[in-house]
């Protein structure tokens, strides 16, 4: 039963095409490597142009035996890859530097090292598939399913136990008798006449627009819709399994049936503290009104190495890199005054530790982007620069 309906299919899908009288080409087997690569020689030598070899697998030495002239597939990568680096230099750089500039910590609108990433994976990505499609369309001239050398004898043994070579028809030099005598000199052991295929067209004038092809494409596309849909929806969450979609946990803005009022986002209970976190108690208050804290933090090479850390990231872009209010900025933000001054070498820590937290003028609030000792550590850092630009005498006695 099953071999019926094995062969009906075959019969109804998988028969040969009928061949015209008209020649495509001559082709001949070999059984040995060493026969076949003495056929490229002197089928390339006697000046044919319009021949290939076929091998069941990769042979040393063919390509020079058939006098192959060097591909130029390494320029289109070379102009692929090119296009893609100029495209991503021309993208970032009106991205950023022209259209929706952003202001990031001083930096240039425009910089070539963070970049240089997305420039290489352009680069890659446009070489790549402009490779890909020459070689399958330009080079190779694929897809190439109506070649007349498919479903021939032939084809079936240069893919399996025997190499082949063929001289089509359209080459210049082709003589059909000189080219047979020419293969039985090298030893061929089969040799083949292949004709074209008469390919039926139907009734359509373009076969693609035929109305079982198109039936056929619309068919396939709903039914591998619906297939995938059932697979992707139904089938994989079928008991016990749902990969964790449905969680005993509260998703914001969604309603919760566990509290009255209907909202599963609360607000903190007041008159407690999250563990964890200690609230600023002067916080919206003017600075003279703060009660002096010392620095809870001790003076060490750690704890400097934080606070420069932290003050290079959050403070350097408007104060400088010394705290002189040399703004990295370049006039896009007002320029603070420097650290040095005389009032702020003066303030306590606590005063500083309250406008880094509470913030001053134009100057916004970090209590959220920088923690509490990481600002006590930028206050002791700023207290090492303010002691080395303004060093007293005795700093320098004895060196």
């Amino acid at each position: 039963m099953f071999g019926r309906i094995l062969n009906k299919f075959n019969e109804e899908f998988l028969k040969s095409e009928p061949r015209k009288g008209e020649l495509f080409a001559v082709s001949a087997l070999y059984d040995t490597p060493d026969q076949i690569i003495t056929a490229a020689e002197k089928v390339s030598g006697s000046g044919y142009r319009k021949f290939d070899v076929l091998t069941p697998y990769p042979m040393h030495g063919l390509d020079a035996a058939m006098r192959l002239r060097e591909t130029k597939i390494g320029w289109v990568g070379l102009l692929a890859g090119m296009s893609g680096t100029t495209l991503a230099f021309v993208m970032i750089w009106w991205m950023v530097g022209i259209d929706y500039k952003n202001v990031i910590g001083g930096k240039p609108f425009f910089n070539i090292p963070p970049s240089i990433p997305i420039m290489f994976e352009l680069t890659i990505l446009l070489s790549a598939l402009t490779l890909v499609a020459f070689l399958i369309a330009v080079f190779n001239k694929l897809p190439s399913n109506a070649n007349p050398l498919m479903d021939t004898e032939f084809m079936k043994h240069v893919t399996s136990d025997k190499f082949g070579i063929y001289i089509e028809a359209k080459d210049p030099k082709f003589n059909q008798s000189e080219v047979k005598t020419l293969f039985s000199s090298f030893g061929a052991s089969k040799i083949y006449d292949i004709n074209s295929v008469a390919y039926d067209e139907g009734k359509t004038k373009n076969p693609i627009l035929d109305f079982k092809f198109i039936g056929n494409i619309i068919g396939i596309g709903i039914v591998t819709a619906l297939v995938s849909y059932f697979i992707l929806n139904v089938l994989l969450f079928l008991p016990p399994f749902n990969w964790m979609h449905h969680q005993a946990k509260v998703l914001p803005q969604t309603e919760s049936k566990f509290f009255k009022d209907g909202f599963s986002m609360r607000k903190p209970v007041e008159g407690t503290v999250a563990r964890g976190f200690i609230p600023y108690e002067f916080k919206g208050m003017h600075d003279t009104m703060i009660v002096e804290t010392p620095n809870p933090l001790p003076v060490t090479k750690k704890v400097l190495e934080r606070g420069k850390n932290r003050f290079d990231i959050y403070c350097s872009p408007c104060h400088g890199y010394y705290g002189k209010g040399d703004s990295r900025l370049r006039g896009q933000f007002p320029v603070p005054p420097t650290l040095h001054s005389e009032k702020v070498r003066n303030w306590k820590d606590a005063n500083i530790y309250h406008v880094i937290t509470n913030g001053q003028n134009v100057m916004p609030s970090y209590e959220k982007s920088i923690s509490r000792d990481d600002r006590w550590a930028i206050i002791h850092y700023l207290r090492v620069l303010q002691r080395s630009q303004n060093a007293p005498d005795s700093d320098l006695e004895g060196k």
